[in-house]
């Protein structure tokens, strides 16, 4: 079991700093931040970009990989997004995961003037959105016209450092976005189903994984290939309410297969709400037991467990 955590970027660096240089020194395997211009009420506070954000903290760290969790489409086009996501390679060193989503509804969408889509066509621009940016991150002199997209002799060099490109991890919980995952994804993320009840929500989540699982066999896939991240705080109850609440949540999420899981750093109010002492006792007291290999159902992976093993549209 991998461990990660999401740094909302809502402080400034002066403080923000300190948060991913700790989590650097702590042990966590991945380390994450939201990619929108505004998330739900916290949209008229502080807010900071996502690619500088991970830029700075790629420099004030040395083994922690760096991740969006999750780029969309809502306001990035791929020939110019692909030029951010080769230059946070370089800079990380070859840490970088790249989450990617179809974008929701909200400030995202409708900050730039253009229409709220709805699930179809999100889902159909989101799919364009990843094959294109896949093709300009893996060859150079890509031409493009879409029904979403256009790109015209988009370069790529030098290149990520992560070869053919950096691992996406994908985003889904519909049986669309899943099958995209199936074929682009070095990864695969999810938040669950929305029911307002725990039981309820780690049901939702069970039915997701067999959803996957399905999708992979149907695509030619072992599913043993694609690392698959559970947001933790997806759920009606936060994650780091206790220390042995979370390493109850962590053994569930192994139990289904997870290799990943994903938590929040606690912030004074409102979302992600907790004690930042609760925090640093599961960091230092139980992370090291946590990240054992999980004994459930699936093989741990071997080598890098991001590792790209020829074209991704072989999957």
């Amino acid at each position: 079991m991998r461990i990660g955590i999401v740094i909302l970027p809502d402080q400034r660096w002066s403080e923000s700093r300190r948060r991913w240089q700790q989590v650097d020194a702590w042990g966590f395997d991945h380390a994450w931040t939201y990619d929108h211009l505004g998330w739900r009420d916290l949209v008229d506070g502080p807010w900071f970009d996502s690619m500088s954000t991970l830029t700075a903290a790629a420099t004030v760290t040395e083994r922690v990989r760096l991740g969006t969790l999750v780029a969309s489409p809502n306001f990035r086009h791929p020939a110019a997004f692909a030029r951010q996501v080769t230059t946070l390679d370089d800079i990380c060193g070859g840490r970088l995961l790249l989450g990617l989503g179809a974008g929701g509804i909200g400030f995202d969408s409708a900050v730039l003037g253009g229409e709220t889509l709805p699930p179809r066509p999100r889902v159909d621009r989101f799919g364009e959105f990843t094959e294109l940016l896949d093709l300009i991150l893996r060859e150079d002199g890509t031409s493009w016209q879409g029904d979403w997209f256009t790109a015209v002799d988009a370069r790529n060099n030098p290149g990520c450092v992560q070869q053919p490109r950096v691992p996406f991890v994908m985003a889904a919980n519909g049986p669309r976005s899943m099958r995209l995952a199936a074929r682009f994804g070095q990864g695969w993320v999810t938040t669950g189903t929305g029911e307002e009840e725990l039981t309820a929500w780690w049901d939702g989540v069970a039915t997701l994984c067999a959803r996957m699982d399905r999708t992979l066999d149907e695509a030619g896939r072992d599913p043993a290939t694609l690392p698959r991240y559970l947001s933790l705080d997806s759920a009606p109850v936060f994650s780091l309410r206790s220390a042995d609440f979370f390493a109850e949540q962590v053994a569930r999420a192994a139990a289904l297969g997870f290799t990943d899981v994903i938590t929040h750093w606690p912030r004074a109010s409102s979302w992600y709400a907790g004690d930042e002492a609760v925090l640093a006792d599961v960091a230092t007291r139980l992370l090291p037991e946590l990240r054992t290999p999980c004994q459930g159902r699936r093989t741990p992976l071997t080598g890098s467990p991001h590792a790209l093993t020829g074209s991704p549209h072989a999957l």
